[in-house]
């Protein structure tokens, strides 16, 4: 039997005491083994979850997943009830302006505040009360943490401490508005998750609806980080009952930039969608605008009674710039651009019920973002404008001034270039920092979306960022604020003894993949290897080791020497890990740079072995290049462990990413030496 847990004192805590100020663990931080407390669940009998049965949606899940995180962390699930037993210890979530609350509590500070929130130990209960329905769902979220539960369970396959009896502190928490407004992930490139695939086993990208269960999970993670956004789909099919559960959990549903007034341009021919809505003609605003605007008419009356974030703008139906005539000039693109808008903007208020906010967003990417420094484009007021990064997470552009608008971001941890989609997590938190401030300072704290793709691979700044969002004033009021998060988080995940080296491990992770195309770099040499290897073993004796070859060698041995150093003070974190911190460090820090070590050192065989030729120690070192190249599928293998079966196969935008080229490269090595190998015994 586990020890009781509790801490007698009365703990007097802000917003600031949250993990932005990165100094000390969080997950189970409000339990202890001291002698006193609030007993909320002991052998035989464990406290009520009371919720008022005409609550928000919100707040009737956050005490859901807090009665399953109680659960989860003693084995006893707290029931849900109407009213506490006074006699008993109870968890309370209310809400200002809905529940009444104690008077004596400070709760009434929180009213007309956006998503604050305050905890708070009164007798026999804890009363989790917010500003509104969010800020009371937030705070269930808090608890569950500080009581035990990962945020990010559902990618660290994290499990809680296990407690038999379990007491909370005597505790006062307050959590005050968040920094940026509208904070959101966006789940793009659903292409590992598709469920259809064609006759070449790629999945369609354009298939099949993804299976629900991956959205829960996305949404309960973003609630647990405190976000009140999702964009959970763009090239899939989009289920309507996804996008009611996420407004129901209490998350605006929105999308992206070319999903205007979030009518899925994308499904107009794909899945056939015109022809259910009425709509005949082709997207063409020039050519066919009643119909355009009946379409997006349909996208607003299927979601008014959701709470949303609407897109406006003109785009084509796959993210894809408007095509207007030739010889239009910027005066005429953005008059349409205007016209359009501002239908859009009209026609959703006019069909949005009575007292329901209308929230738009307007996204200068790509070609957009020259049509708003054009001067020339009117937008309407209640439009929030929203920045974009480069794809690599540095901002392209911010507001000088604010004018009469609010501004916002879209920020990419996931990238997709021209050539392949981004396997592994290569922003670097000191970037993330440089980034933020850029943007705090230049008051674009309306609005965030962040793109994330399936998440796994990004949860480690996913998190930073979103603490960042909720309170950037803490988070930057010293220098250093990716230094300390990431110190932090070695401790929070890998452990004391662990987080040192832990580190140690992710700042070199980051020196040498500091942007995308750094993940490809052993790839590249690779496949210039084999392209020489092939002719060699074939006979061409003009194929010979040249000076250029032995430099590039040269380099390539130095990058291996790095992956080394680094990969040496990871094992020795490990080697501190449990056996659940040791797996997700191997997914999160190691993984990553195995993807370009393996490949790397094979190219650096490869080239040793065209420099030995004729000598047949030629294919002794093209063999020891296959082997560094099976042991790659050999890691993958471990990194794709449940839920996460085949995560890194091949898709269709994953045909040219570094993992699918290596295990080409593998199976024509492989080839090349079962049919030349012979030759050289």
């Amino acid at each position: 039997m586990k020890s009781i847990t509790c801490l007698s004192a009365v703990f007097l805590l802000t917003a600031s005491a949250i993990a932005q100020h990165w100094t000390e663990p969080v997950r189970g931080s409000w339990i202890s083994d001291e002698a006193d407390g609030l007993v909320l669940v002991e052998p035989g009998r464990v406290a009520d979850i009371v919720v008022s049965p005409d609550a928000h949606s919100a707040v009737q899940q956050a005490a859901t997943f807090l009665a399953q995180d109680i659960e989860k962390i003693t084995g006893q699930r707290p029931a849900i009830v109407p009213a506490p037993d006074e006699s008993s210890p109870f968890v309370r979530l209310a809400t200002i302006g809905k529940d009444d609350v104690p008077a004596d509590g400070g709760f009434q500070s929180l009213e007309g505040k956006w998503e604050a929130y305050r905890i708070q130990t009164q007798g026999n209960g804890v009363w989790l009360v917010g500003s509104n329905p969010r800020g009371t769902a937030f705070a269930a979220y808090t608890l569950s943490e500080r009581l035990g539960i990962d945020p990010l369970y559902h990618w660290t396959r994290y499990e809680p401490e296990q407690h038999e009896t379990l007491v909370v502190k005597r505790i006062d928490f307050s959590a005050g508005e968040p920094a940026f407004k509208y904070r959101g992930l966006f789940h793009d490139d659903e292409d590992t998750l598709a469920p259809e695939v064609d006759k070449n086993g790629y999945p369609i990208y354009a298939g099949g609806a993804v299976d629900p269960v991956w959205y829960e999970r996305f949404f309960e993670t973003a609630l647990r980080l405190r976000m009140n956004q999702v964009a959970p789909f763009v090239r899939t099919r989009r289920p309507f009952e996804v996008r009611k559960t996420a407004s129901d959990w209490g998350l605006f549903y929105s999308s992206h930039h070319y999903d205007i007034l979030l009518s899925n341009p994308f499904g107009y021919d794909r899945f056939g969608l015109a022809e259910k809505r009425g709509v005949e003609g082709e997207y063409n605003w020039a050519e066919n605008r009643g119909g355009i605007v009946k379409y997006w008419r349909a996208g607003v009356e299927e979601h008014k009674d959701l709470d949303c974030i609407f897109p406006v703008g003109l785009r084509g139906t796959a993210d894809t710039g408007y095509r207007f005539p030739e010889g239009t000039t910027r005066e005429e693109k953005n008059k349409v651009f205007t016209d359009a808008i501002r239908d859009q903007v009209e026609m959703a208020k006019e069909i949005l019920p009575k007292g329901k906010e209308a929230v738009f967003h307007f996204t200068m990417y790509g070609e957009m973002l020259g049509a708003f420094r054009a001067g020339t484009l009117e937008l309407p007021e209640d439009v929030i404008l929203v920045w974009n990064d480069d794809g690599d997470a540095k901002m392209r552009a911010l507001p000088k001034e604010l004018g009469n608008w609010k501004h916002g971001i879209y920020y990419h941890l996931a990238y997709y270039g021209a050539t392949t989609k981004q396997t592994h997590h290569t922003v670097t938190p000191t970037r993330i920092e440089e980034q933020f401030r850029k943007i705090v300072d230049a008051g674009a704290t309306e609005y965030l979306l962040l793109n994330v793709s399936e998440l796994r691979e990004y949860a480690m700044n996913t998190r930073f960022i979103a603490e960042i969002v909720w309170d950037a004033d803490t988070a930057f009021r010293t220098p250093d604020a990716a230094g300390r998060y990431v110190n932090w988080w070695s401790h929070e995940y890998f452990g004391k003894a662990a987080a040192k080296d832990a580190a140690d491990t992710y700042r070199s992770y980051f020196e040498i993949l500091h942007s995308h195309d750094q993940l490809w770099q052993g790839a590249l040499g690779l496949d210039k290897a084999l392209y020489k290897l092939r002719f060699r073993l074939a006979g061409d004796h003009h194929i010979r080791s040249t000076a250029e070859d032995r430099e590039v060698r040269m380099k390539l041995q130095a990058r291996a020497s790095r992956y080394e150093e680094a990969l040496a003070v990871a094992k020795r974190a490990e080697a501190e890990m449990s056996e659940q911190q040791a797996h997700f460090f191997y997914d999160n820090a190691m993984f990553g740079m195995l993807i370009d070590y393996r490949p790397t050192q094979a190219a650096v065989l490869l080239y040793e072995a065209l420099s030995r030729f004729p000598d047949e120690r030629a294919i002794e070192y093209a063999n020891m290049a296959l082997r560094k190249l099976d042991q790659l599928e050999a890691e993958t293998r471990r990194a794709e462990r449940p839920p996460f079966e085949d995560w890194y196969k091949p898709t269709w935008i994953r045909r040219h990413d570094s993992l699918t080229n290596v295990h080409y490269s593998l199976n024509r090595l492989r080839e090349y030496l079962n049919y030349y190998e012979p030759r050289y015994k």
